[in-house]
């Protein structure tokens, strides 16, 4: 019995965790253990490699893994190692595992790698649960960092340009072993002349006196971009400043100068690692090293030009993310480049809502550090090369049948050029509000028409217009009109309106930027517009009763005068109280907040109570807020 191979089988099938046995250099599966099977089901695997069977793995470090215990013997462990699963459906499974894989050998000879785990993820979620549950632990975390990123926040950019032809991403965290604030930074500089400098530098040492410094340093180089210097220029500039300051000495920093349109680049390591370039189809090379000098050390900048082709992405970073426990430069770079691979192509955790070089600033360094731990802090830079979206030109009936298509294009078009949803929001509102002027003075002339245009700048700002061939109409000042250009002035940084006998042409500019993301901390929420712009609908509230109503869609010039209508119906001309919740607004404009104010006045000729109900970050929260139109009592915002 114990000679029966298929009840040995028997048994190996029932161990009550994850059992891979793979035999050969191709690592072809032997056996899995049930518990294994029930992680991965309805995978055919015996005779197969393990490559194939675990494919959606093959970025995640797990089937490298494998592959390396075949090849050096050395056995690997990992603890609560995070992981995405494809399951039959398509569906994406996260879960958490601890493991063991080691060599199986037979005398001298190498059969195969064993590999054991043991799924952890409730546990790992208990444990976070639990974390974000006590006070304790959460005020110790916050008195740890609260200062220390705060401090990187204020010294860092806010934001990273918008740009046509570039997708820029940035990521940054702190080191483990100190939590004193570091001298690393990042910049991106939209140059006149459409190029972008993007740089990443490191000031030796930690502490706010490093910080200082590293803040000091990012403002001479961005002063001097800006200015239209070219790399030495500006890299001069910081080097008489370093040679002043004698904290500043030796700081190392790669500056590229890439034209996106033509994907020409000049760049300089001044003493620092040189950056890395990945191509669509996952193939890496570093750019050569320019030989620069660190900065203050008294010596030159010498330059280099190479290109970067459509779709490529470059990918800049500070020596802590190859300075790692246990690895040296070599092998560091290695999988540095590897993981950035597949972390770019999108083979390694699941994000699809991420760009590219979104996913390698986040997910290389989730990936990297996991296995090894850091102890200096980790800055990465990346920009990819995309095609240049074109620019939006409508023109359109003057009728306010129009405005909801219009504003329906419009976000296509800043959703191509990668506009975040808090700066979509706000243009979106601020040109629906020139259009329903527009719509209102072309009206005037039978036939009448209006035209769109928005373009973004090679600087990253969203320039845009609108012009009509009606009759100019004053503002009035009445208590339910005249605030669409108010509004639209306070949501963008510039508008300046221009009429004549022609008609009026309307132009206004928003600056679009990007978050980068400091990794210890929660991206900053910001409000995110629902995947469907549902159609305007008024519900009643769960209880029956018609004076507690929702609204669901936009609120604008074809629906204001129903919402209105409505609301007044329902309250019996204002003189019944009223709930009306707004948090499933799509589009709050003058023309519906004129109509709420409408309806808050008959009530309050009444006094009976209207509570108007908008959850934070909504659409109608955030312009209720914006033009403090609602008197305070009116507004019940939610905890």
């Amino acid at each position: 019995m114990a000679d029966d191979p298929s009840l040995l089988l028997t048994a190996v099938d029932q161990v009550p965790f994850i059992l891979a046995v793979c035999e050969g250099p191709e690592l072809r599966v032997l056996t899995l253990s049930a518990a294994t099977r029930a992680v991965i089901p309805g995978r055919e695997f015996r005779g197969r490699p393990i490559r194939e069977v675990l494919s959606d793995l093959v970025g995640q470090q797990f089937v490298d893994a494998y592959h390396d215990v075949y090849r050096t013997g050395e056995p690997i462990n990992g603890r609560e190692w995070r992981v995405h699963l494809t399951a039959p459906d398509g569906s994406v499974h996260e879960m958490y595992a601890n493991f063991s894989i080691t060599p199986w050998t037979d005398g001298d000879q190498r059969r195969g790698v064993i590999g054991v785990g043991f799924d952890v993820t409730e546990m790992v979620r208990q444990r976070q649960e639990a974390a974000e549950q006590t006070a304790d632990l959460q005020q110790r975390y916050e008195q740890s960092r609260t200062v220390v990123t705060a401090l990187q926040r204020e010294l860092l950019p806010p934001g990273l340009p918008v740009l046509p032809g570039a997708q820029v991403a940035a990521s940054y965290l702190l080191a483990e072993a100190d939590t004193a604030a570091g001298g690393d930074w990042f910049d991106a500089v939209a140059q006149r002349d459409g190029r972008v400098a993007l740089i990443v530098g490191d000031v030796v040492g930690h502490g706010v006196r490093a910080s200082g410094v590293m803040g000091q340093l990012r403002a001479v180089l961005q002063d001097r971009l800006e200015d239209g210097a070219g790399i030495v220029d500006a890299l001069a500039a910081a080097d008489r400043f370093a040679a002043r300051v004698p904290a500043a000495h030796a700081t190392t920093v790669a500056l590229v100068a890439l034209d996106p349109l033509t994907g020409e680049l000049t760049y300089c390591t001044a003493g620092h690692p040189a950056p890395l370039v990945v191509t669509p189809g996952g193939a890496t090379r570093f750019l050569a090293p320019t030989g620069g000098s660190p900065l203050g050390t008294g010596g030159d900048f010498g330059v280099r030009a190479d290109r970067l082709a459509l779709g490529e992405l470059l990918l800049l970073y500070t020596d802590g993310i190859l300075e790692r426990p246990g690895r040296d430069h070599a092998t560091s770079s290695a999988e540095l480049a590897h993981v950035a691979a597949d972390s770019a192509a999108g083979r390694a955790l699941h994000d699809p809502s991420a760009t590219p070089a979104e996913r390698v600033c986040t997910q290389a360094v989730e990936l990297l550090v996991r296995t090894t731990g850091h102890t200096d802090d980790i800055t990465l830079l990346a920009v990819q090369r995309v095609p240049v979206a074109a620019d939006l030109d409508l023109s359109l009936p003057a009728s306010p049948a129009e405005l909801r298509g219009v504003r329906q294009a419009l976000g296509r078009w800043l959703a191509e050029i990668g506009t975040t949803a808090e700066d979509a929001f706000a243009l979106q509102h601020a040109l629906g509000e020139l259009l329903a002027n527009a719509v209102e003075h072309a009206g005037t002339t039978t036939g009448s028409t209006v035209t769109v245009h928005a373009t973004l700048t090679p600087t990253g700002v969203v320039q845009a217009s609108v012009r009509d061939q009606g009759t100019w109409q004053e503002p009035r000042p009445r208590a339910d009109r005249g605030r669409g250009l108010a509004l639209a002035a306070q949501l963008t940084a510039s508008l300046k309106v221009d009429h004549d006998s022609s008609g009026t042409f309307a132009r206004l500019t928003k600056p679009l930027n990007r978050p980068a993301r400091l990794l210890d901390t929660p991206a900053g929420a910001a409000p995110v517009p629902p995947a469907h712009s549902p159609e305007f609908r008024i519900t009643e509230l769960p209880g029956g009763d018609e004076t507690r109503v929702r609204i669901e869609g936009p609120i604008d010039v074809s629906t204001a005068a129903l919402t209105r209508q409505e609301l007044l119906r329902r309250s019996r001309g204002g003189t019944m109280p009223m709930t009306v919740d707004l948090s499933a607004v799509t589009h709050l404009s003058s023309a519906g907040v004129s109509a709420l104010h409408h309806v808050a006045g008959q009530h309050a000729i009444q006094e009976a109570p209207l509570v108007l109900d908008a959850a934070p970050g909504t659409p109608a929260q955030l312009i209720l807020a914006l033009v403090t139109l609602l008197p305070p009592e009116t507004l019940s915002p939610r905890p």
